[in-house]
Parts: structure tokens; C-alpha cells; sequence
């Protein structure tokens, strides 16, 4: 009895080992959006005070290319809406995982002291 409890013992811990590095990863890539979206705010401040009649250069590569005021402005504005919409989804994801993590704890518990209940039952057999 104990060596069954101890396998699903051990296949939850594999589950929740995985479910951590999952949340890891995925704070990690909230991380470098939330880098982004400061520096693409910056840029859109920058943008700001400028007047039409100054020249905007986009690096592309390893060339300047003129761009348009209102184009760039366009393009920071997108840029910044996909980022906000990917930092949302990683916050409904990572909340998701939170849940499932916690799910997985109190299964590991209760495993935990399933097998320690029959540890001592086996114990106390010998």
C-alpha cells in the first residue's frame, strides 16, 4: 500500500516540479514585456514632443531610414497595445497556474500524510 501511495506521491511532485518552472518562465517572459513596455513608452514621450516638422529616423538594420512623424507615433501606439494585451494574458495565465498550483500542494499533502500513515501502520506491523 505504501509503495502505491509513494508512486502517486512521486508522479505529483514531478507535476508540480514542471507547474513551477512553468510559472517561472512565464514570469520571466511578463518580465521582459514589462522592460518593453517602458522603453516604448519612453519612445512614445519622446514622440510626443516633437512637431511635424521634425525628421524621425527608424533603425533598420544596420541603416537609419527616414520615417514619417505620424507613422512612428502609429507604430509605438501598436506596439504598445500588443504588449499591454501580451502582459494581460500572462497575468490570466500565471493566475491560472496559481490555482493549479495551489490544487497540486494540498494533493501533495494529503498524499504526504497518506504515506506516512501507512509507514506507520506497516511499522507497527513488523
Amino acid at each position: 500500500m505504501a509503495d502505491v501511495i509513494q508512486k502517486k506521491l512521486k508522479a505529483e511532485v514531478e507535476k508540480y516540479t514542471q507547474m513551477q518552472k512553468d510559472v517561472s518562465k512565464s514570469m520571466s517572459a511578463r518580465q521582459k514585456l514589462e522592460t518593453q513596455l517602458t522603453e516604448n513608452n519612453i519612445v512614445k514621450e519622446e514622440l510626443d514632443l516633437l512637431i511635424s516638422t521634425n525628421i524621425v529616423y527608424k533603425l533598420i538594420g544596420p541603416v537609419l531610414v527616414k520615417q514619417d512623424l505620424d507613422e512612428a507615433k502609429a507604430t509605438v501606439a501598436k506596439r504598445l497595445d500588443y504588449i499591454n494585451g501580451e502582459i494581460q494574458r500572462y497575468e490570466t495565465l500565471l493566475k491560472d497556474l496559481e490555482k493549479k498550483s495551489d490544487h497540486h500542494r494540498e494533493i501533495l499533502s494529503s498524499l504526504q500524510q497518506e504515506y506516512q500513515k501507512a509507514q506507520g501502520l506497516a511499522g507497527g506491523k513488523v
